[in-house]
């Protein structure tokens, strides 16, 4: 990453833990506006319409209901009712998708036992209603207690109700997925959307690169059904060219990519009978979502700058 990058992103991140910048930015009727390339809606039913359209182009989702101010216990169980409606709600539809939770959500950053308890309630109505709840990962301090709430959800509830996400942009992220593979973990692989210290992440996009290259041979090896989460073409390239090189069928692996990002490439892949699964955000907390995706790439600022212009 050179210089100037790492300074622009270091702001977009920067801008985005700002509540005040929260309140603001989700009152400006154009930046909402503009925000729904990469939101799908700030309400559940907006989403499931949205998800509607992406099923019907041969596309499978995972649901994520944004919301990184959650501070105590009650708003911690207004999460948890949301994710028990959203499950419901895909099992009513019947959209073709299952559901991403963060920790932090469940209160990781205030009270572990609480946040393992509330996860443990929206796995145990996943697994009731038979879908699967992936765990997001987050910033690195939480990397570990992440990884050992997961492990504890997998013993309880067992490789099709609950799976984990691995950075690759990590020093230790090869490591975990051989360690989570052993243990049958199903695993979503990314680069990564916090900007981490050199103390425990890769700072190059090339190490960063080559980190997911290994991992994703890792996963491939493992006989377990994992994600392969990137819109870079030279790692979706890499990955199909070590599936053919392993004699891997369509249907043991899936892609994943974001709402609103590379929808040439979902479509391309999925028609040539690879799974394709988006990850669909929704709520009226998108303001640090929509920060991240603007900090991952110089385009995603053009965008947001033309369209704003344009008003």
């Amino acid at each position: 990453m050179d210089h100037a990058t790492y300074l622009s992103r270091s702001a977009l991140m920067f801008l985005s833990r700002r509540e005040g910048l929260k309140d603001v930015a989700t009152g400006v009727p154009a930046l909402r506006r503009i925000a729904r390339r990469f939101i799908a809606g700030e309400t559940l039913e907006e989403a499931v319409a949205a998800v509607k359209d992406l099923n019907a182009r041969g596309l499978t989702v995972s649901f994520d209901h944004l919301n990184e101010a959650v501070r105590n216990d009650a708003e911690t169980h207004d999460e948890v009712r949301e994710y028990l409606r959203l499950l419901a709600r895909i099992d009513q539809v019947g959209v073709r998708g299952n559901v991403s939770l963060k920790l932090t959500q469940c209160g990781l950053l205030f009270d572990r036992e609480l946040a393992l308890a509330n996860a443990r309630e929206v796995v145990a109505e996943a697994k009731r209603r038979d879908t699967f709840v992936r765990v997001d990962m987050e910033h690195g301090a939480v990397t570990q207690a992440t990884l050992d709430m997961v492990r504890a959800l997998h013993r309880e509830f067992g490789e099709p109700h609950v799976g984990a996400v691995l950075q690759s942009y990590l020093y230790r992220t090869e490591a975990d997925a051989r360690a989570l593979c052993a243990e049958r973990i199903r695993i979503r692989l990314c680069k990564g959307a916090y900007l981490e210290g050199p103390d425990i992440a890769y700072q190059d996009k090339k190490d960063v690169d080559e980190s997911f290259l290994r991992t994703m041979r890792v996963l491939l090896d493992s006989g377990l059904y994992h994600g392969i989460a990137t819109h870079d073409e030279r790692m979706i390239d890499e990955t199909l060219a070590y599936a053919r090189k392993k004699g891997l069928r369509r249907g043991t692996f899936e892609f994943q990519m974001l709402y609103g990002i590379r929808r040439d490439l979902q479509e391309r892949l999925a028609g040539e009978g690879w799974p394709v699964r988006v990850y669909v955000p929704y709520g009226k907390h998108w303001y640090p979502y929509f920060m991240r995706r603007l900090a991952e790439r110089p385009a995603n600022v053009w965008f947001v700058m033309k369209n704003l212009v344009k008003d």
